[in-house]
C-alpha cells in the first residue's frame, strides 16, 4: 500500500433506541453474565425490565460495558470500583462538555482579575 492509497474504517453506530439482550451484550463485548449482573448491582447500569432473563440495555450502554470491561481487565477493578470509575469518567465527560459551552472565559477571568 503507498501513500495514495485510501484507507478505511469500519464501523457501526449504534443508536440509543436500539435495545440489546443480556447474552447479545455479553457476547459484543466480552463480559460474562455475572460481571454484568454485579455492576447492575452496583448501579453502573439500569437495564429494563425486571427479571435477569428480561433485562434489555439501550444502545449507549454498549461503549460503556465495552469500557467496563477494559477496566475490569486492564486495571483488574472489582465491581464496585468499576462502577466508581464510570461514574468519575461520566463526571469527566461532564466537565469537559461545561468547559467546551462556556469556551475558554474561565482562563480570561484568572489573566485579568488574579492574584
Amino acid at each position: 500500500m503507498n501513500g495514495n492509497d485510501p484507507s478505511y474504517l469500519q464501523g457501526e453506530i449504534v443508536e440509543e433506541r436500539i435495545e440489546f439482550t443480556l447474552v447479545e451484550l455479553c457476547r459484543i463485548t466480552g463480559a460474562s453474565r455475572d460481571d454484568l449482573a454485579q455492576w447492575v448491582e452496583e448501579g453502573a447500569f439500569e437495564p429494563q425490565g425486571a427479571r435477569v432473563e428480561e433485562w434489555r440495555f439501550s444502545g449507549t450502554c454498549l461503549r460503556r460495558v465495552i469500557t467496563a470491561q477494559r477496566l475490569k481487565t486492564d486495571l483488574e477493578l472489582n465491581a464496585p470500583g468499576v462502577a466508581l470509575a464510570l461514574d468519575l469518567l461520566d463526571q469527566i465527560d461532564a466537565l469537559h462538555k461545561r468547559l467546551a459551552r462556556y469556551g475558554d472565559q474561565g482562563d480570561k477571568s484568572d489573566r485579568n482579575g488574579g492574584a
